[in-house]
């Protein structure tokens, strides 16, 4: 095995599964929604993580008021990376006046697995649904 194969495979057994959810400030532009989702995404690039999924929600109403607005721009995404980015993923996102909050997760190998379930639609019934008979012979 070469050195670069070996730095290969320790990169990749180092990387960790994460879900990142941000919420952008409503008071941009529905046209540069777009510019903010793909700047996180370069950020997180550039640190050595690859994006695998991004799903943007939407402006959503808050249930309380946060930095004197009702309502933000919601995004979650899920990403493999070295935890060393992580750190600095959330200075940048903190330091920058359109991310309102935002809140990183790692996922460990048990929610991974629900994820991929929910991915194939095969998440087992943890509580069987029982049908309630509506006859009239309880009454």
């Amino acid at each position: 095995m070469t050195v670069f194969q070996t730095e290969n495979i320790q990169s990749k057994l180092m990387n960790s599964y994460y879900e990142l959810t941000y919420i952008i400030s409503p008071v941009l532009e529905d046209e540069q929604y777009p510019a903010v989702i793909q700047r996180i995404n370069d950020l997180i690039t550039s640190k050595g993580g690859t994006v695998e999924e991004v799903e943007e929600w939407g402006l959503r109403k808050f249930t309380y008021e946060m930095d004197k607005k009702q309502t933000g721009f919601y995004v979650n995404l899920y990403f493999e990376g070295p935890a060393t980015a992580i750190e600095s993923i959330e200075r940048a996102m903190r330091i920058d006046d359109e991310i309102m909050r935002y809140l990183t997760l790692k996922y460990d190998a048990k929610m991974k697995r629900h994820k991929e379930l929910v991915k194939k639609n095969a998440v087992p019934e943890v509580f069987p649904v029982i049908e309630e008979d509506d006859s009239e012979e309880d009454k």
